[in-house]
């Protein structure tokens, strides 16, 4: 994507999007089909112990995800600069410090898993079989790592292709690779629930051979040189310390998001396990309609970052009401499809018709608000474009410290039960886009833009 293309905007925000659409669900089908053949062709308890693991792999992932935000940025700004050697010395930055972090998950998660998946209070039963899949993957974090961070970098400068043909690339090697390692096909060993942690890892190291051998062939702006290695072997820490505040800000919020995530499943299962079933399936369909929420805000984020390093800070309002359009149309869009045939789409994941139609009425409560959520979502993009990072955390988290979590837990306790839950995150979301409007119109819109490379 070329932030000086004389493309009408949403054409430019429609090419960068579908990609980036895509790859966000394609991942998310990734583990759901990965999940089914550990379940299926190993065992409950097989499943069970790769789930232990999520919540490592969540906590590690908020932290690389705040990394990538931070540094998309600054690329962005620089690409819209048209700074090349900016782009690869906040990469080259970038990555450099990812494989230190990946070095120490490595060694230390190698070392010290069965006591961390312990603590974590992982059941006896499969403690064992748990212990030797987390090992693995820990000691692949730091090719992980770096297949996050080189796929998001990409987007800095406009390529959503790339990660989506990356992603599909590390999808079929897993899908391929986890069946054949738990069957033993074509005379491999088996590996039983250990298969999905070498496929997963087989996966992203397939991709990254291919990106650097791509990328050079391709001439791409970001194909490993002299300068990019320069950077990597000499980082910048002064970029370093300018990249870590835009993005810590940002796995702060999710690693907070997910411990209240925690909370909410606590006060769900107080209900029975056909409300958690219930949570469950309302959980996937959400996701589905978030993705493109969460993509046009990446989106109006980077369009954003590109407009401020060109100098070009008068295109910030137009980037804005295009991504909030966007959003009107395709997550509204996906919302009205969800209510008109939301018995079908809950059907899929359940089959019992009592919880069925829980599910439907609690979806019918909630799914409106993912229009404001998607909304909050653009303001806060377009604000951390500019270094504005902490304002838009705070709101939130405001949001589901204040209102979703306390709201959640003293509704649940009134008449309205289980409803009450998602009245709390309705509300939630409706506040966050209130704030965020508000902070964005009248607070930020008189800041002076000013790139920050």
């Amino acid at each position: 994507m070329d932030p000086h293309s004389t493309r009408p905007l949403w054409q430019r925000f429609a090419f960068f999007l579908l990609p980036l659409m895509a790859s966000n669900i394609l991942q998310a089908l990734s583990g759901t089909v990965n999940s089914i053949y550990v379940g299926q062709m190993i065992g409950v308890e097989a499943l069970a112990a790769t789930a232990t693991f999520f919540p490592i792999m969540f906590f590690l992932m908020s932290f690389i995800i705040g990394l990538s935000a931070g540094s998309t940025i600054l690329i962005g700004q620089a690409w819209g600069a048209k700074n090349i050697d900016k782009v690869k010395q906040v990469a080259g930055t970038t990555l450099a410090t990812t494989i230190v972090l990946g070095l120490i998950v490595s060694i230390v998660g190698g070392i010290w898993t069965e006591q961390i998946l312990t603590v974590l209070g992982a059941p006896e039963n499969i403690l064992g079989m748990s212990v030797g899949y987390a090992r693995i993957v820990l000691i692949g974090m730091p090719g992980f790592f770096l297949f996050l961070v080189v796929t998001s970098v990409l987007r800095g400068v406009g390529d959503t292709v790339t990660p989506l043909m990356s992603l599909i690339l590390s999808m079929v090697v897993s899908l391929l690779v986890t069946p054949a390692l738990i069957q033993g096909w074509f005379g491999l060993p088996q590996l039983g629930v250990n298969a999905a942690a070498v496929a997963m890892i087989s996966g992203f190291l397939t991709v990254l051979i291919f990106l650097f051998v791509y990328m050079r062939v391709r001439n791409m702006p970001l194909a490993p040189d002299g300068v990019l290695l320069g950077a990597m072997i000499r980082p910048d820490f002064k970029l370093l310390g300018l990249i870590l505040k835009l993005g810590i800000p940002a796995g702060l919020q999710m690693v907070i998001s997910s411990i209240a995530g925690i909370v909410v499943v606590g006060l769900v299962n107080r209900f029975g396990s056909d409300a958690t079933a219930a949570y469950g399936a309302l959980g996937q369909v959400m996701s589905y309609v978030q993705f493109p929420a969460m993509s046009i805000g990446i989106a109006a984020s980077i369009f954003a970052a590109q407009a401020i390093g060109a100098r070009k800070s008068e295109q910030l309002g137009a980037i804005t009401r295009t991504a909030l359009m966007l959003n009107l149309i395709i997550t509204g869009g996906l919302i009205v499809l969800a209510y008109l045939f939301s018995q079908h789409v809950v059907a899929l994941f359940i089959t019992d018709p009592a919880v069925i139609e829980l599910t439907e009425t609690l979806l019918h409560v909630v799914l409106w608000s993912l229009l404001c959520f998607g909304w909050s979502v653009v303001f806060s993009g377009i604000m951390r474009a500019s270094g504005t990072v902490y304002a838009p955390m705070i709101l939130s988290l405001a949001c589901i410290l204040l209102i979703e979590l306390p709201g959640a837990i003293w509704l649940s306790q009134t008449s309205l039960g289980l409803t009450g839950i998602w009245v709390a995150y309705a509300t939630s979301f409706t506040c966050m886009m209130f704030l965020q409007a508000a902070w964005y119109q009248f607070v930020w819109k008189k800041k002076k833009i000013v790139a920050l490379v």
